[in-house]
């Protein structure tokens, strides 16, 4: 898979954790992006997730959820022992992660942030979170990414 490379996928194989890498073709303005891309993948919906950078009293904290359903702030903040969450500015969001928008990845971040993964997610073998760029998922169990984020588990999506 050369040129499939991101500094998520580069983490994981240094870690030696079992993942695979799945590319699609959707595009990142579609409307329904999520559900398309678990269409293009031949998943369901509720197995691919979306890494969404938040403001959690006044802190960066990304959060993991499903793209079936929205994130809810209140929800994120009381996971975190915040206040106050709202989604962080694209320009923000970009800079601390090291990715764009439409293929931030929770892992491999340019700095660690604080991550809080959707519960749900247990509930599945598997999980899709974007690799780190547009274009391409990673598939890896749950568990490998609550230990590789430092994730905390809560139920912060919904709808």
């Amino acid at each position: 898979m050369a040129g499939q490379g991101t500094p998520a996928t580069a983490l994981l194989t240094k870690r030696k954790i079992a993942h695979s890498t799945h590319p699609y073709d959707v595009s990142p303005d579609a409307p329904n992006y999520g559900a398309l891309v678990a269409a293009a993948l031949g998943v369901p919906p509720a197995r691919v997730f979306k890494s969404l950078v938040t403001e959690v009293d006044g802190g960066l904290t990304v959060a993991v959820v499903p793209v079936t359903g929205e994130l809810d702030l209140k929800a994120l903040a009381a996971a975190v022992g915040g206040k106050r969450a709202a989604m962080a500015d694209r320009t923000v969001a970009e800079r601390a992660t090291g990715y764009v928008r439409g293929g931030i990845s929770p892992l491999g971040q340019r700095k660690r942030l604080p991550t809080v993964l959707d519960a749900s997610a247990l509930a599945h073998p598997t999980v899709y979170v974007s690799a780190g760029r547009r274009g391409l998922q990673l598939q890896l169990a749950p568990a490998d990414l609550v230990a590789l984020t430092g994730a905390v588990t809560a139920p912060i999506a919904a709808g």
